[in-house]
This record gives C-alpha cells, structure tokens and sequence, in this order.
C-alpha cells in the first residue's frame, strides 16, 4: 500500500485541512469583529479626550482674552497717563501669571498731541517686570504695522496671532492676544489703540504631553494655519506644518484633513503625521481656531488583540496536532485490520485462494468483509475447479467433435474430378456445415457401368444427432440403390427401416436420382426436398416435381418415380434450403429468385464454377451474419449423346411411372 493513498494519510489531511479552515476563519471573523469594536470604542474615547484637552486650553486662552479685554474695556473710558499706565499693566501681569507681557499701544497722536507714537510694553524677566517703548524698539518696521496690531484694527475685533517664537525676548514659542480700544468722536467710535497679551505656549505644552496615550500616543497642537505647536518630535515644532508634511509625503489625505482642521471641523480618521500608522481624531478651539490632535498608535492598539489572536492561534495549532494525532490513531485501529486483509488478497487475486485470511474479530463491517471474502475465496475456488473440468470436457467434445467432423467429410465424396474416365456427365457437389457437423448430406455412385445415382438430403435440426441420423439415411440410401434401382422404391424402403423405432421422430428431405449415361435418361424421386433446377441453353427453370412425403417419421409412405431425358449441355441441379434460406444483417433471404438469376448469368460455365458462384453469392449476401443452416448443392452436367443439343427446342417432359 502507497504511504501517499493510504486511508490513514488521507483522514489525517482531510480532517485536519477542514478543522484548520473552520478554525481560521473562525479567528478571522473574531479578529476582524473585535478590531471593528475597538475602533468603536477607540472613537467615542478618542472624541472625548479629544474634547475634553480642547475645552481646557480653550479655557485657558479665552481667560487671557478675557483679562485683556478688560483692560481695553477700561482704556475706553478712561485717560491715563505714562504714570498711570504702569500700574495698571503691572497689575494685570501680577493678577496673571500665564500672561508674559502685555503692551498697550496707541495711534499715532492718540496719547498726547507731542507724540506721534507711543506704546509701553512691561514683561517677565528673571522675576522681575521690566518696561520698554516699542515705538522705539522698532526701529525699522513700526508696531503700526505688525500684525499684532494692525489686524485687530483693521478688523475692530479681538484676535489672536499666529503663533511665533519670541527671539531675544522670551526666547519661547508665544501667542498674543490683540483688543482695540476707542474713543468717541462726535458720536462715532474710533480705534485709539491696541491692548495685547503675550502668553508663552509652555504651558499649553506641557498640559498637552502631560496626557498619556497607551505608550506611545501623543496628543498635538496645531494654528490655524495647520502649524504644528506642540508634537512629542521637537523638530516638527514650528518647523512643520501638516500642509508642508503633505506635500513631502505626496498624501493627498493628509492634505485634506489639514482643510477640515483650518475649517473648524472635527474627524476621527485613520492617519498620523508620522509613518507609524494610527489613528487619529481631531478637534477644533474655538477661541483661537487652532486644532487638539490626539493620535493612537495602531500597532499598540491592536497589540491585545494582535496577541489574543496569535494565542488563539497558537492553541488552535496545537489542538490541530493534537487532533491529527487522534484522528491517525483512530484510524489506524480502524484500518489495521484492512491492512491485514488487504495483504492477504493480493495472493488471492493472483489465484493463490488458499491463502490464509485474518480471523474476524467483530461483527461490524470490516468482520462482514472479511467473512465474504472467505466465502468468495471458497466459491471461486469451486468455480475453478468446475471450470477446469468443463474446459477438459469441452476439449474432448471439441475433439471428438473434430475427429466427427472428419469422418462425416471422408463419408462424402470429395476427390473432384470424381469420373474423370467417364466424358459423358461431369458432376460436383459440396457441404458448409452450419456447425461442427452437419445434417445435410450428398452422395453420388454408379449402380452399374451405365447408371449413376446422385443423391441429396438434409436432416433436420443440426449437430451430432443429426450426422448420426445422416450417416444412416445415406448408408441406407447407398445400399438400397445398389439394390432396388428406383429411386421412389429406394425411399419407400429407406423411409420404412428409418421409420422403425424412430422415438425422437427425426426425419430428413431426400432428392434421389438416377442417370442412365448413354440415353441422358433421369429418373428421380422426391421426399419433401427442395425442388431442383435444370439449366440449358433454353433457360433456368425449377422443375415442377411431386414433393413427396418427409423420410423417416411414418412407416409405408409412398413415394413417385418421375423421368426426363436430359439433353446435351443441360445442368440438373440439387441444393438444400440453407441456400435459399440463406439469412443477412437484416434478416432477409436469399431466396429462389437469386439463385435462379445466378444460375441464368452464363450457361457456359463447368459445374464446379457454377456451385462456387453460388456459394460465394449467399456468402455475400450474408455480409458476415452467422450461418444458420447447413449450405449443401450437387450439379450434375450431362454432356452425352443421348439427345443432340440441336433439339434443344423440344420441351422436357416429366414422366411419371
């Protein structure tokens, strides 16, 4: 038995590839459904921490605009002078410790008629509050028009800055909060000045990475222009925007989330601004239109999940093995006694039945199995020996057959020219047994110097009894011929000898005929044979004779002696139906009609030609179907001087005595 088709093999992989399919797509659909909740979860935690960083450092930014809109509100409606302005910054510094410094800065003549600008501006130095001019500090570039200024009175309008690293000064990333104040003039309202509030982003940041995300998670900080503020990577700070980030990396996503964020929206998307993948939701702060990033690392978010799986995988690789261990087990027991078996037949079906078959241990099926080939053992054994008596016995029917068959053809006349001394008559015949013998029978023989005797018959049914039945009715035929010397005599005793104890009731059709040689005289008696045919240069003709009565089954029949007087050239010719009942593939008959029009092609021909043609027409027209009846024809030629071939005009007459 081949290791690759045996049964055990084959459990083993069948059974082992189902439960690893089932298996794994198991642990796929349980990966995939619990990914899809933590994500769930992962967004509706993500849009609350989210939120809730952004309402803190929107709280903290809109107290700053708060303060410093306070102190607009108050330079509204009252004058202060250089001594005045001091303090009143100074205690807005002091009440306000988020806030650097703060400026407050006039249009041009606005705070005295002497002076086109003025702005004072106090900050936070190593603990102390210093005071500076800015109109003096810029000395280039006016505070008129920096943005800090300019915008809020452009737009009228508290605004926060863009923010900016203060170089020199706070040497810090900072933002400041810019509210115009007024002043009425005949009724209207104009911008006397600015009031600005500088707050270091410091605190923002460490606020932001005070919150922890698993491990390596981060929350960040993004302007209103998308700049990045605050970011666990200190190079992206104020380096890197997430435009800029997009344009480098080519990701149009990127790009699009930047303009949700600038748009004031929110979103929760799978991305980062870094190669490690994750996700992220974003919100906006309302007050200053920046963006609170917070972003979850994938590969830590999943991290459970990814090690449930792969310990769901783990055990279920076990259990595999385990299983295919049980299964090979199991189906060992189940096949070891196949095995066995199957050993033991291969002798069997090499002939060997005599080998010895494993005892039956059980009653299931394998039990059942063996116990029929037991039994089949033991009837094959019997059918052989059966069959190895009927071959031998079948071997001598078939020989004895052979060694019948023989002597049925020596009982024939078989040498051809059969009277070569004789020129006045020619004479052939010839028998295609159906079968290994057969019951047809011809003879021809001279019962004096002048007369021959030719005969024809065939006795029903086919095979050995019927050649039994054969060599009798000719030897009796033979021997009464000899004797009698008329051929309706010669039957009526031949009929009456065969007649006697005939139990089985055979019988047999006999043509039996007698030429004189010298006058071409032919008398001839019928007993239930075909009707023959005469052949001369008139023609093709059956002749139209007594049938008679079949030889053999009733005693004392009669039988009528009928002459003619052959001339010259005429053929009389003798056949038996398994001529003219001669069958094809179709089952139709050869019938008289084609053998008399084979007879009529050419009368020139010698008889032995003329009894070849015939048999090779019905062997054609048999096409190959299986010969049912024995094919026997005797054609006797008369080429005497009885009657000239000239008088050939004269018609035969059938003479009855």
């Amino acid at each position: 038995m081949q290791f690759s088709k045996s049964i055990v093999i084959r459990m083993i992989v069948v059974i082992t590839l189902c439960s690893a399919g089932i298996f794994a797509v198991t642990l796929v659909v349980n990966y995939m459904q619990s990914r899809s909740m933590l994500e769930m979860e992962l967004e509706k935690n993500a849009r609350n921490l989210a939120s809730s960083l952004a309402n803190r450092v929107d709280a903290e930014l809109v107290s700053v605009a708060k303060v410093t809109e306070g102190m607009a509100r108050s330079l509204d409606t009252a004058e202060y002078n250089r001594e005045g302005l001091v303090p009143l910054i100074g205690s807005m510094l002091d009440s306000n410790p988020s806030v650097y410094g703060s400026a407050i800065a006039f249009e041009p003549y606005a705070f005295n008629k002497q002076e086109r600008l003025y702005a004072l501006y106090l900050f936070r130095d190593e603990g102390t509050v210093k005071a500076i001019r800015l109109d003096a500090s810029y000395r280039y570039v006016p505070y008129l028009y920096q943005d800090w200024y300019q915008i809020p009175v452009e737009l009228q309008a508290p605004v926060w800055s863009e923010p900016y690293f203060d170089d020199g000064g706070g040497n810090a990333t900072m933002a400041t909060c810019s509210v115009p104040f007024y002043y009425s003039s005949g009724g209207k309202k104009e911008v006397k000045g600015v009031v600005s509030a500088d707050i270091r982003l410091d605190s923002l940041t460490q606020l932001i990475s005070s919150v922890r995300i698993l491990k390596t998670g981060y929350a960040m900080l993004l302007s209103r222009n998308g700049m990045v503020l605050t970011h666990p990577d200190s190079s992206f700070i104020m380096n890197e925007s997430i435009f800029s980030i997009a344009e480098e990396r080519s990701d149009p996503v990127l790009r699009e989330m930047g303009r949700k964020m600038i748009a004031g929206e929110s979103g929760f998307v799978h991305h980062s601004l870094t190669d490690e993948p994750g996700w992220m939701y974003y919100a906006p702060i309302r007050s200053t239109g920046w963006t609170l990033a917070v972003v979850f690392p994938e590969a830590e978010l999943f991290e459970k999940v990814r090690n449930l799986s792969l310990t769901m995988a783990g055990i279920g690789t076990g259990g595999l093995l385990l299983l295919a261990l049980v299964v090979a087990m199991a189906t060992r027991s189940i096949t070891l006694p196949l095995r066995a078996l199957a050993s033991a037949t291969g002798p069997m079906a090499s002939g060997n039945f005599d080998v010895e078959l494993p005892a039956v241990r059980s009653n299931d099926e394998i039990g059942m199995l063996t116990s029929s080939f037991r039994m089949m053992g033991e009837s094959l054994k019997e059918y052989i020996r059966n069959l190895t008596e009927t071959t031998a016995q079948k071997e001598r029917i078939q020989s004895e057959l052979q060694m019948a068959t023989d002597i049925q053809a020596s009982l024939l006349p078989r040498i051809f020219p059969a009277f070569p001394e004789r020129p006045e008559f020619d004479i052939f015949a010839s028998m295609d047994a159906a079968k290994e013998v057969g019951g047809d029978f011809y003879d021809f023989f001279f019962i004096d110097d002048s007369h021959l005797c030719f005969l024809i018959a065939d006795v029903a049914d086919k095979g050995v009894p019927a050649a039994l039945y054969m060599m009798v009715a000719k030897t009796l035929l033979k021997s009464e011929a000899q004797r009698l010397r008329d051929p309706g005599v010669i039957l009526e005793h031949v009929n009456n000898i065969l007649a006697e104890d005939n139990e089985s009731c055979m019988f047999a059709t006999v043509f039996c005929a007698i030429l004189d040689t010298a006058s071409g005289e032919l008398i001839f008696s019928n007993a239930g044979h075909n009707p023959p045919l005469l052949v001369g240069s008139g023609g093709v003709r059956y002749l139209d004779v007594k049938p008679g009565f079949l030889l053999g089954p009733v005693p004392d029949s009669r039988y009528e002696t009928e002459r003619i007087t052959l001339r010259n050239g005429d053929v009389f010719f003798l056949y038996t139906d398994g001529v003219t009942e001669a069958k094809n593939r179709e089952d139709e008959l050869f019938g008289e009609q084609r053998l008399l029009e084979i007879l009529q092609g050419d009368f020139s021909m010698a008889v032995e030609d003329m009894v070849h043609a015939v048999r090779s027409s019905v062997a054609g027209f048999a096409e190959g179907a299986a010969q049912s009846d024995d094919i026997t024809m005797v054609a006797l030629q008369y080429t005497g001087n009885g009657i000239s071939s000239s008088a050939i005009d004269a018609p035969l007459i059938i003479s009855k005595s």
